[in-house]
């Protein structure tokens, strides 16, 4: 018997799968032209392929520019997504913040590849040391698109990130994430007013807007004895 023949957008989409695991996020693929020459099919053909890997999170295109491999998917559901803000409220607290930095750079390649922006794309920068009742309990590190740099300009030691960007029309509606174990570093131990190597936890995420396109990557890390994380789980 002849075994049957591979469908060849099935073909290409094996190719780009085995290029994925070598590359890093925000390296590029072949383009639709390349891929057509080098499997004698349509652009049609090329794209189906493509579109399968990009539904999957795998794969992201930036018309005009390229497709580049994505950040890997987070395969944990973050329950409720709220604003550090939203969060002091409901302990009680007052939020504030102290700016230690707003700029406008050059992304980092994973920022890029989180944003699903094209390489070496200007992003906006914030970094704040988070506050509760004027405690310092967090420092915050966010990368957004340079199309929200105007946040940059509003009154972020005393105003809410979030009430800033959804004044832009950016409405952050769920978020992707991670939650990890570290041990302060001397500049963390400064900022925190804790011992060095003192518990830390670091949450890495990313927040989508209300189109589902990538909006903001933070990392948060918390001095560990100020906060607990509730977490409701069903079977």
């Amino acid at each position: 018997m002849t075994s049957r023949a591979i469908p060849r957008h099935k073909a290409v989409e094996r190719h780009l799968r085995s290029r994925i695991a070598s590359l890093r996020p925000g390296d590029a693929i072949e383009s639709d032209a390349e891929l057509c020459a080098l499997f004698d099919v349509s652009r049609m053909t090329v794209r189906q392929a493509a579109q399968r890997l990009a539904d999957e999170g795998l794969i992201y295109r930036v018309p005009g520019v390229g497709t580049f491999v994505a950040e890997p998917k987070v395969h944990r559901d973050i329950p409720r997504l709220r604003s550090f803000t939203e969060e002091m409220a409901l302990r009680g607290a007052v939020a504030g913040s102290r700016v230690l930095a707003s700029e406008i750079r050059t992304g980092e390649p994973a920022e890029l590849a989180a944003l699903q922006l094209p390489p070496r794309a200007k992003v906006a920068h914030l970094r704040r040391l988070r506050l509760a009742d004027d405690r310092p309990v967090a420092i915050e590190n966010v990368v957004l698109p340079i199309s929200c740099a105007a946040v940059l300009n509003e009154d972020l030691e005393q105003g809410s990130l979030h009430e800033a960007l959804q004044a832009l029309g950016e409405v952050p509606a769920r978020a992707t994430g991670t939650l990890v174990a570290a041990n302060a570093g001397d500049e963390d131990a400064e900022l925190l007013g804790v011992r060095p190597a003192a518990a830390l936890l670091v949450e890495e995420r990313l927040i989508f807007d209300q189109h589902d396109v990538p909006l903001e990557k933070t990392q948060t890390r918390y001095a560990g004895e100020e906060f607990a994380f509730h977490l409701v789980l069903s079977r």
